[in-house]
């Protein structure tokens, strides 16, 4: 399994935006699927957005699409979550998971150890 990391997360107005990073300093990202989701207090875990490793296929949850967009740089072995337009309820700790393979359909393997994002209003 990989050992991710997240970044970037914080507090922010609500309005606002963040830019979520996600990384494995053990090998390159470029070869697995990644996906962010999201966990606020008393709530289930929802899957926010995902991309394949090629970048070509994105998924984005109908609660963030139009202000959440998921993109990755193979060449840094960066996948990133730019979150525009934050609101109240965007408030919740960010995961990035990462699956082995080029589709973002399926089970994730490998978790990080998740980013705290804070939206005040």
């Amino acid at each position: 399994q990989l050992q991710l990391v997240e970044s970037g997360g914080g507090l922010v107005q609500s309005g606002g935006s963040l830019t979520l990073s996600c990384a494995t300093s053990q090998y390159t990202l470029e070869y697995y699927a990644v996906g962010w989701f999201r966990q606020a207090p008393g709530k289930e875990r929802e899957f926010v957005a995902a991309i394949s490793w090629s970048g070509d296929d994105t998924f984005h949850a109908d609660s963030v699409k139009g202000r959440f967009t998921i993109s990755r740089d193979n060449a840094k072995r960066q996948i990133y979550l730019q979150m525009n337009r934050l609101k109240v309820e965007d408030t919740a700790v960010y995961y990035c998971a990462a699956r082995d393979g080029e589709s973002w359909r399926g089970l994730f393997e490998s978790w990080g150890q998740g980013t705290q994002v804070t939206v005040s209003s």
